[in-house]
């Protein structure tokens, strides 16, 4: 590893360091230099061959440092100011073109999940218990989202008709489905219930 020292020259620049020590390696991820060409195309340089790590040089570290402590005061002051507005017919107001783009892009993420609880509607208890036998006696076993996707019918309506005409599977081969309890098994067996 070769070790350079950078100095700058011109204009003062109050307590910014003035030299540098430049750490040179090799060990890097190999990069190259790309630039545009005024057709619009893209082209390659050149390959970056050494990579130099810049830090204050030695002599000019306690500058370096009342620097950085400087730096950080005055992140941690905030200068805002509260004004009061005399002209208030929103005009100030108004978002940012960029803003309203986002919001709506948000918006459009969001409204899947909203549309398509808002899209079922419940049907008379009576009704979808029949609509619930019949599903079982086409299948055994059904999970909540393909009862859901059957029926059409919200979820927390389609528990509690669930809680009370199944058991859930919580272990062995139909893990995670619901089935009759055994009673209305054996209602749906020759008549229906």
């Amino acid at each position: 590893m070769a070790v350079f020292t950078m100095e700058l020259v011109g204009t003062e620049t109050g307590d910014v360091p003035k030299r540098y020590s430049m750490d040179m390696t090799k060990d890097f991820v190999p990069m190259s230099v790309f630039s545009e060409t005024s057709q619009g195309k893209l082209v390659v340089e050149g390959k970056i061959l050494n990579k130099f790590d810049m830090r204050p040089h030695d002599e000019n570290i306690e500058n370096y440092g009342k620097l950085c402590r400087e730096r950080t005061t005055k992140s941690m002051n905030k200068s805002r100011q509260i004004q009061v507005i005399d002209n208030d017919n929103g005009t100030h107001m108004r978002p940012m073109p960029g803003m309203i783009i986002a919001a709506v892009f948000n918006e459009k993420k969001k409204a899947p999940a909203k549309t398509s609880d808002t899209k079922r509607t419940r049907r008379d208890r009576g009704e979808m218990e029949d609509i619930m036998f019949k599903l079982f006696e086409r299948q055994s076993n059904w999970t909540l989202r393909q009862l859901i996707q059957e029926t059409d019918q919200p979820e927390q309506f389609l528990k509690d008709i669930l809680k009370d005409l199944c058991i859930y599977n919580n272990k062995g081969t139909n893990q995670g489905t619901y089935e009759l309890k055994p009673e209305y098994k054996k209602a749906t067996d020759g008549t229906n219930p």
